[in-house]
């Protein structure tokens, strides 16, 4: 048995059965990783001597009676969560030898419950992305075909779980980031409900919308890892006090009483038909496993996507103020003035597309402007907030794509540049509500590549969306079906 490709409760049950060590576990994982990552590319920095170091202390913790619910597990992190004993780049030659003083909350978290950290992975720089093609570094491949993108800005996060770099993953969601890398990858991804998880140590890119989550192989895992980084922290102001439920109970076959949406709006925006056939079979499935589909409507759909960009941009202009070349971070040689110190290290620093946003958000909230822009999307995204809540009171959850179309080829997206923001039109009403959303795998396109299945619930409702998902999971019979890209 190939150690690295077990899910992560599968391998929890055999360290506390004593059948591997952690040692064991970890040691195929980075073996995987030598056999694969020159196809992959998912990792920035690799933590193999501490991945060992951290195998050892778990079973040591174990033999003791001291394991934690992640004791021995192999995770990596998107490389925008702050790692005292590693870099944290963001993807971007502006923090290329960034070491953060502390750990993030979550990783802080995961530590504490004996987690193993392999490394952290790649992605689009900043988190402004969706194909991960904007990073400084390593540009991962889709294990399942190394032509097409992992998906971003998670895209390291997605790749490594499916090519069985690490057992499950850390990765952040602004307005998609998450889900749309599990879609097109073939694995399990979470935006929790906004404030659910801490923030603190998550390099911002837009403060309002920005929400950690898990990346796994199943929805298992999923709510395992969720259960294990929720909860209130100090730190974050933004955190919210609310008890974190035992996700792992809500897993219970049948779906009776419980409504499923299907919003009109979101099945004529450029679907492509054999995506389109994926979600149809899933909600056969659903239906099967006892819930009532119902059709709702959503009637500011058309407008969510400009307001998201537009606030998103304005507050990653306000956030990236801080990497100036004077306090960390990329310093430019030769500046004879502060203004030069300041505009040559931000030209050099950030990559095209960052720069981009920068301007465009700085416009957006400018003196004569802002109402015209930041405002009105603001007022836009209450009435979005608004449809969701009408919606919630005919269903229970809410079904689509996670995106328009499956995985794309490399530069394809480059030919159009407004077709990689249309990727996001289905996830990104989910951070500008702030209400939880999961990808759960549906099928696979006619090009044999994954189709990711969205769930979305009303805030603090994530047992559904892992009830719901789990439940489609058992049906669609695509876990642990993963691909072996050292073949390709």
């Amino acid at each position: 048995m190939d150690l690295y490709s077990l899910t992560l409760h599968e391998a929890k049950e055999m360290l506390e059965r004593g059948d591997i060590t952690a040692v064991q576990l970890t040691q195929s994982v980075l073996a995987r990783m030598d056999a694969v990552e020159g196809v992959v590319k998912a990792y920035i920095t690799r933590n193999d001597e501490g991945a060992l170091t951290a195998a050892k202390q778990a079973d040591d913790l174990r033999r003791a009676g001291k394991a934690g619910i992640l004791c021995g597990l192999p995770i990596s992190l998107k490389d925008v969560l702050c790692t005292a004993d590693m870099k944290t780049t963001c993807g971007s030659k502006m923090l290329e030898n960034f070491q953060p003083p502390y750990d993030a909350t979550v990783v802080e978290k995961l530590k504490n419950k004996g987690a193993v950290i392999t490394g952290k992975v790649t992605m689009d720089e900043f988190a402004m992305g969706s194909s991960n093609e904007t990073c400084a570094f390593n540009v991962p491949t889709n294990p399942w075909n190394s032509k097409y993108v992992a998906g971003g800005s998670s895209g390291g996060s997605a790749a490594s779980v499916a090519a069985g770099e690490c057992l499950a993953s850390l990765g952040s969601d602004t307005g998609g980031s998450i889900r749309q890398p599990a879609s097109f990858c073939g694995t399990v991804g979470i935006k929790p409900t906004y404030g659910r998880v801490s923030r603190y140590g998550l390099v911002a890119y837009a403060s309002s919308l920005d929400q950690v989550g898990p990346l796994t192989k199943d929805v298992t895992d999923c709510a395992l890892m969720l259960e294990a980084i929720a909860g209130f922290d100090s730190h974050d102001s933004t955190s919210l006090k609310q008890k974190v439920p035992t996700y792992s109970e809500s897993l219970i076959d049948g779906l009776q009483g419980i409504r499923i949406g299907i919003p009109k709006e979101y099945f004529g925006l450029g679907i492509r038909d054999d995506v389109n056939k994926v979600v149809m079979d899933s909600l056969d499935k659903l239906k099967d496993a006892g819930a009532e589909l119902v059709e709702i409507s959503l009637p500011h759909t058309d407008y969510s996507l400009a307001a998201y960009y537009l606030i998103a941009m304005a507050e990653a202009s306000s956030n990236l103020a801080r990497f100036d070349g004077v306090r960390y971070g990329f310093r430019a040689e030769d500046c004879d003035s502060l203004d030069k110190l300041y505009s040559k290290s931000r030209s050099l620093g950030f990559g095209q597309e960052v720069k981009k946003r920068i301007l465009l958000g700085t416009y957006a909230l400018s003196s004569g402007y802002y109402d015209a822009y930041y405002k009105k999307a603001s007022q836009v995204r209450s009435l979005v907030r608004n449809d969701f809540n009408e919606a919630f009171a005919k269903c229970d959850l809410i079904c689509s794509a996670v995106s328009p179309v499956p995985a794309f080829e490399f530069g394809d997206m480059s030919k159009d540049p407004l077709a990689i923001y249309l990727s996001d039109i289905l996830t990104i009403p989910a951070n500008l509500t702030g209400m939880p959303s999961i990808s759960v795998p549906g099928g696979l396109s006619t090009d044999g590549l994954p189709v990711g299945i969205q769930l979305q619930a009303p805030h603090l409702k994530e047992d559904l969306l892992f009830k719901a998902g789990w439940n489609l999971e058992k049906r669609v019979e695509m876990v642990g079906n993963f691909p072996k890209p050292e073949a390709q």
